[in-house]
């Protein structure tokens, strides 16, 4: 397998692969995504849950949220891929983990990337320890905290106003995901990934894991397609006879986009054939992955710290202000692909505030993104013409 990477390395084939993926990804109609009363629900307005693939809450009003469940059934694996919350969003978000029996959140961004708000702060700090959410009827409260170099684990505990009940989520959040790029190492990465599998909140016991990060498909993407990956290589005993293309291809017929550029696809590729070298029998590598990691050490920040304050949820206490932050993401085609001739080579696209283009995928608490050039969207006739070529969507 370390062959099979060092030969597309080498050969520069990442780009063409990547291509190849884009190309050959399936469109499928996004309706409701559209209609004006959930314009402010989405972050970006060119990722949109597929209509046939898109989470549906059940009690309220308006079923919508920006969220795909993406089933891999041989892996049985179930991940909901989610943009980060907006401000207006927050308690639509708790309610979807508790509809959905959700064990564990995976963060994968930082609240702020370089002065860019890339999700709302939905869960409490240590100082408040609890946030209400009364639109949907929800507290949420902070039992514990264990903060590493590179990564947070949280325990939860979600309430349900109307009824008492009680539930612990774990929350681990991925903070040190480089700025414009994906680690050097997939070290770091795989011991956060196993950390999640330890918990076992990523098995069939438990209702789907939610992964975000800022616009649900670029880093979320990335970890969806590892995990299913590395369960497939250990189910199969075979790591050779997982086609890792066709795997995203299959993923990305649940949510578009994924993965967003072929550097992360390169990272991707890197972390499953790591990963392998466990699986395979090689018990070493977990400690070495670990070393690699220094989790032990202080927590470093890649970036100065944000002079704001962290986004709060302004509504959490009324559920009536609309809004949040609505960002467009204009350089995505219908499909919600990177145009293929889009100078930025990292991240998934998206804006700040003040509407210049921006990317979604670094992680990080004050760190952002880089600005590409728009492009025209796809003409009616040619989303129609795609579009007939989609027969399970």
């Amino acid at each position: 397998m370390d062959q099979e990477f060092e030969d597309k390395d080498s050969e520069g084939r990442w780009q063409k692969l990547y291509l190849e993926i884009r190309n050959q990804s399936h469109e499928c109609s996004y309706k409701v995504a559209k209609y004006p009363e959930n314009r402010n629900r989405n972050r970006y307005r060119d990722v949109n849950p597929f209509d046939h693939s898109r989470v549906k809450l059940k009690n309220t009003e308006n079923d919508y949220i920006n969220a795909s469940l993406v089933v891999m059934e041989e892996a049985q694996r179930s991940y909901i891929l989610t943009q980060g919350p907006l401000r207006n969003t927050c308690g639509h978000f708790w309610l979807m983990i508790w509809e959905q029996k959700t064990k564990a959140i995976i963060m994968l961004n930082r609240v702020i990337e370089k002065g860019s708000e890339k999700c709302a702060q939905y869960w409490p700090t240590a100082e408040e320890r609890e946030m209400s959410f009364r639109d949907t009827r929800f507290l949420v409260t902070l039992l514990s905290e264990d903060t590493k170099s590179y990564y947070t684990t949280r325990v939860l505990e979600l309430q349900n106003i109307n009824t008492g009940e009680k539930r612990e989520v774990y929350h681990f959040h991925y903070t040190t995901w480089p700025d414009f790029g994906v680690p050097e190492s997939p070290a770091s990465f795989l011991n956060f990934l196993f950390k999640v599998r330890e918990s076992g909140a990523l098995g069939v016991d438990h209702g789907p894991a939610v992964v975000h990060c800022s616009a649900g498909i670029g880093r979320s993407g990335t970890f969806s397609l590892v995990d299913t990956c590395l369960v497939l290589m250990d189910k199969r005993k075979d790591p050779s006879s997982v086609d890792i293309k066709s795997i995203l291809l299959d993923m990305r017929k649940y949510r578009m986009g994924l993965i967003q550029t072929h550097d992360q696809l390169r990272f991707s590729y890197m972390a499953v054939f790591e990963g392998a070298k466990y699986i395979m029998g090689d018990s070493s590598v977990q400690n070495r992955w670990r070393e690699l990691s220094r989790e032990d050490q202080e927590p470093t920040s890649e970036s100065p710290p944000s002079t704001q304050p962290p986004p709060r949820c302004p509504e959490r206490f009324n559920g009536s202000q609309r809004g949040g932050q609505l960002e467009e993401a204009g350089d995505y085609r219908q499909d919600g692909k990177l145009p293929a001739h889009s100078p930025c080579r990292e991240q998934e696209v998206d804006s700040s505030t003040t509407h210049k283009r921006r990317r979604e995928d670094s992680i990080s608490k004050s760190g952002t993104a880089k600005t590409p050039q728009s492009k025209p969207r796809t003409n009616d006739s040619e989303k129609k013409r795609k579009r007939a070529k989609t027969s399970d969507c």
